[in-house]
C-alpha cells in the first residue's frame, strides 16, 4: 500500500510539472538560452550588467515572448 502511494504521488508531482511547463511557454522554446553570451550573462553577469549587455540582450531577444498587460 506504501509502495502504491508513493507511485501515485511521484506520478501527480511529474504531471504537475510536465503541465506546468506547458503553461509557461518553455517547450516553444528550441533551448533555453539564445546564445554562449546569454548563457554567460545568465550565470554571472547579471551580477554587473553593462550598457552593452543591455543592448545585446534587446537586439537578440534573451528574455523570451512579450506579454501584453491586461490593463
Amino acid at each position: 500500500m506504501r509502495r502504491f502511494l508513493l507511485v501515485l504521488l511521484l506520478g501527480l508531482f511529474i504531471y504537475g510539472c510536465g503541465a506546468s511547463a506547458k503553461e509557461s511557454g518553455f517547450w516553444q522554446h528550441d533551448s533555453m538560452y539564445k546564445n554562449n553570451e546569454h548563457m554567460y550573462f545568465s550565470w554571472s553577469g547579471y551580477k554587473s550588467p553593462t550598457e552593452e549587455t543591455g543592448k545585446l540582450s534587446d537586439q537578440e531577444k534573451w528574455w523570451g515572448l512579450p506579454i501584453e498587460a491586461p490593463f
